[in-house]
This record gives structure tokens, C-alpha cells and sequence, in this order.
């Protein structure tokens, strides 16, 4: 055998070793969830249900356990250099376990089932949270099981979204396994699109595409979330990427309809539009005024249409135009504008007896006003050709996440997928890999946030920044130092399989 064969072979073995590890981690997480996950307050089956706390404190063993070894396994797996098609048949493995597990890390998909309801009952979801909800009728469980903040706030998704939740219930009668499967298989359909956009995207932009898999992905934060957490984020980032990509491609009406549909399911998705704006105006042909107009304006008329007949279709009217600011009521620890905001509100209430609300207000929309800013510089980055504009688009969602009044882990997804198909290399990409190895801990199965989440969270990114340090600092296996960070392009042809 030759050294290339040798090297291939030594590729795939430690591509299926990392595999199985991954695959016992996923699989552990999902065991541990029927103890610990987030389960509903009631199952009229009787699947997901408390077992007491001896059951309970190995479910946190295992699950955390798994966690770990599915971290570990990600990290490993992203050196190997294995080509698409094992990442495609890794990325398999360490779904399926996740696939009848309970709800993971939160409550949300309780919301989406009971809105769902609610819709299906004739409610305005709107103006009222599931809390208005018959208990013995369809969605009465999973009003039931909805986090407390929730029972009472007004739906923040858009119509289309809330209509796929009205088909699930109607199907399944609101019974709690049922529709929470139901919501999953939306959620793996998301998953297919996000994989077919990456891929793709990361032809476009010279990637690696096993690369752009491996952080797009195989991440373990949008398996524990997405998959896991049934969170709609995935269908959002999934429709928002396919807009792009057709965009890219020269169909920047049918990508831009396709924006339009993410935004009807979360809104964040418009920020897509200015760079594909870019890309349109830069394809214009004509006077530089009728070039910019076009990028400026012809992106948005059509995804605001298809808003506006998405919503005359869906028929739940037009109450998400005022509900978008909802989930800023809630205080979330990640968000820093907010975390500024309460400490400066209460430290003022102490010296000078002031209301702490309106000073947190202010600066949580300081940090709006800085983030709308740094992403109108990414888009004149762009325009003028010192950004590519997809790569700006990665940037831009990764500021509006980091400055926004409410952060969850799994808002990071908006910029991972979009970096990890457009960049090989900077610190945009150390950022979200070492922060998406470190986000999932921020959780506990159960849904619920502790104190020591953070400081998991904290440990991980710690050992990832040295991790890519030595990395970036100690040749191996030839390259030179600060060639690449751990899984990128370690194989630049994606090398084929052994098998």
C-alpha cells in the first residue's frame, strides 16, 4: 500500500472511531432524556414521564456523560479530514438516537404545538399566550408544559411557521408524543435543507465541503437544539440559506421569495436581504443610481410579498408586526446589552432611587442601534467589494446575535451556518467553534438555566481557544503552523472513501 492509501486508510478508520464515539454520546443524551429531558407535565401515554430521584440523578450522569463524549467526538471528528460522504453517514448516526428522545434543553416546541392549537381553535395568538387553551382539549398538555414566561406571551413567530405547527396538531389530535415528533419531523426536514445549502454554498466559495458539514451541521449545538430542542431556528436558517444560494446563482426573485418564507417563520431571516441586495445590484446591469436601486429595493418588494400573501393565506392576521419585541421581556443572561442594561438600571436605583426598567430599555436599544450600524458597514464592506458578500451576511448574524436584548445558545446557529460554508479561516470561525462546543452546556435537559451552566460554558471555551492555539502554533502532520483550525480542510479534495 502507498502512502496516499495509507494515509486514506488511516483517515476512515479513525473517521468510524470517532463516528461510534459520537454515536454512544448522541445516544446517551437521548437515554438520559427520558429521565431528565423536558418532559411535559402530562402524557396520556405515559412515555415521558418522572421516574424519581434515583432515576433521575443517573439521567443527569448519563446525560452530561454523553454530552461530553458527543462534544469530544465533534472536535476529534472535525481533524480527520473525512471526506462528505462519511460526514453525510456520520451525521446520520448521531441524529438517529435524538429522533424519539423528549424534548431536549427546553420547552419551546410546547409553545409551537399549543400556538399551534390555538390557531387551529380560531385564537388570536397574537394578542394571547396558550394559557387561554382548553386543559382537556387539543394542545391543553403542551399549554400545560409551557415554560413559565411563555403561558401568557403572545406568539413571536411568523404565520407560515404557525400554520406547520396547525397542521401537526390537527394530525395528531395535540397528544403530547405525537406532536412533539411531528414538530421533529419538520425540524429534520429543516435539517436536509440546512445539507444541501451548505454543500452547495460551500461550492460557491471554494469551501471544503466536508468542513462546512462539520460546523453547519454535525455541530453539536444544532443536534442537542435543533434535533434535540425541535427549536424553529433550524427551518428559519434552512429556508434563509436556500434564499441565498439561489441568489447567488442568478434566481434572486425565487431566493428572495424563499427569505421572505424565513422571516414568516422567524424574522431575523431579513437580514439576509441587504446582502443579497448586494449580490442583485452587483449582477445589475445599467447606470450605477439604477444598479443600487435595484439591490436596495427589488430583494425586499419580494420577500415582503411573499409576507403579506403568506400571511392573507395563512389567515392569522398581522399581529406579528407588534409582537416582535416579546421575547425582550424576558431576561436572558447571554444577552450583554441586557445584562449592561440591569446592572446600570439597579446600580442607579440604589444611588439615586430610579426605575431600573427604562435604563434597561436604553441600553438594550443602544445595542440595536449598534448592531444596525455594524451591519450597514458589513454591507458597504461588501458593495464595495472588501467583503465577499455571504461571508458579510455570516458576520452580520453574528452581531445581531451578540448585541440583541435576548440571547438564547441556539441563536448562534443564524451566523454558524452561514460562516462555516463561506470561511476557512480568521477568528469569526474560532468564535462560533469553540462557542458552539461550549453553548450546549449552557442548559440543563431539563430546559432550565443553572448557575453552573455557565461555568461549564466557561471551562469549554477556555479549553477550546488553547486547543486552536496549539493547533494554529504546532505543525502536524506537514502543514505550517496557523494553516487551519481544527476540521478545516484537512483533506482540501475531500479525500474519497476507503469503503
Amino acid at each position: 500500500m502507498g502512502a496516499t492509501g495509507a494515509r486514506i486508510t488511516g483517515v476512515w478508520t479513525t473517521t468510524r472511531t470517532h463516528r461510534r464515539l459520537g454515536a454512544a454520546g448522541s445516544l446517551a443524551v437521548a437515554l438520559g432524556g427520558w429521565a431528565v429531558g423536558t418532559l411535559p407535565e402530562h402524557d396520556p401515554w405515559g412515555l415521558w414521564v418522572s421516574h424519581g430521584p434515583v432515576v433521575t440523578a443517573a439521567g443527569y450522569a448519563l446525560a452530561y456523560g454523553g454530552l461530553t463524549v458527543l462534544v469530544v467526538a465533534w472536535w476529534l471528528y472535525g481533524r480527520a479530514g473525512a471526506s462528505v460522504r462519511d460526514t453525510l453517514v456520520t451525521l446520520a448516526w448521531w441524529t438517529a438516537p435524538l429522533v424519539l428522545a423528549p424534548p431536549l434543553h427546553s420547552a419551546d416546541v410546547y409553545s409551537y404545538i399549543a400556538q399551534g392549537a390555538m390557531v387551529l381553535e380560531g385564537h388570536d395568538v397574537y394578542s394571547v399566550g396558550p394559557s387561554v387553551l382548553d386543559p382537556d382539549g387539543p394542545g391543553g398538555d403542551a399549554a400545560a408544559s409551557v415554560g413559565g414566561h411563555w403561558t401568557d406571551t403572545p406568539a413571536p413567530y411568523g404565520p407560515f411557521f404557525l400554520v406547520l405547527a396547525r397542521v401537526v396538531v390537527r394530525a395528531t389530535d395535540g397528544t403530547i408524543v405525537p406532536a412533539v415528533l411531528g414538530m421533529r419531523l419538520i425540524a429534520l426536514g429543516a435539517l436536509v435543507l440546512i445539507v444541501w445549502a451548505l454543500r452547495n454554498l460551500a461550492r460557491e466559495h471554494g469551501r471544503s465541503e466536508s468542513a462546512a458539514l462539520w460546523l453547519g451541521a454535525l455541530n453539536p449545538l444544532l443536534l442537542i437544539h435543533v434535533v434535540g430542542g425541535v427549536h424553529n431556528d433550524g427551518l428559519m436558517t434552512g429556508l434563509m440559506l436556500a434564499g441565498v444560494l439561489l441568489a447567488l446563482r442568478g434566481r434572486w426573485i425565487t431566493g428572495s421569495a424563499l427569505i421572505g418564507l424565513a422571516m414568516m417563520v422567524k424574522s431575523p431571516a431579513a437580514v439576509a436581504l441587504l446582502f443579497v441586495g448586494v449580490v442583485v445590484g452587483r449582477a445589475a446591469s445599467g447606470p450605477v443610481v439604477r444598479r443600487v436601486a435595484k439591490g436596495l429595493l427589488a430583494p425586499g418588494l419580494v420577500a415582503g410579498a411573499v409576507a403579506v400573501g403568506t400571511t392573507f393565506l395563512c389567515g392569522t392576521g398581522f399581529g406579528w408586526l407588534g409582537t416582535q419585541s416579546v421575547a425582550a421581556r424576558i431576561h436572558t443572561a447571554l444577552s450583554l446589552s441586557s445584562d449592561l442594561g440591569l446592572g446600570l438600571g439597579e446600580l442607579l436605583r440604589l444611588l439615586a432611587g430610579t426605575d431600573p426598567d427604562p435604563v434597561k430599555s436604553a441600553v438594550q436599544n443602544l445595542g440595536l442601534l449598534i448592531a444596525l450600524a455594524l451591519i450597514a458597514r458589513l454591507a458597504w464592506h461588501a458593495t464595495t467589494g472588501r467583503t465577499e458578500p455571504v461571508r458579510a451576511l455570516g458576520l452580520a448574524l453574528l452581531v445581531l446575535v451578540a448585541l440583541s436584548p435576548m440571547v438564547q445558545p441556539w441563536y448562534l446557529l443564524w451566523a454558524t451556518a452561514v460562516i462555516a460554508a463561506t470561511t476557512s479561516g480568521g477568528r469569526a470561525l474560532g468564535a462560533v467553534t469553540v462557542l458552539s462546543a461550549a453553548l450546549v452546556y449552557e442548559t440543563q435537559p431539563s430546559g432550565s438555566t443553572p448557575p453552573y451552566g455557565f461555568v461549564l460554558a466557561g471551562l469549554v471555551c477556555v479549553a477550546g481557544v488553547v486547543l486552536l492555539r496549539r493547533d494554529r502554533d504546532a505543525p502536524e502532520r506537514g502543514q505550517a503552523p496557523g494553516q487551519r483550525l481544527p476540521a478545516d480542510e484537512a483533506l482540501e479534495a475531500d479525500a474519497p472513501t476507503a469503503r
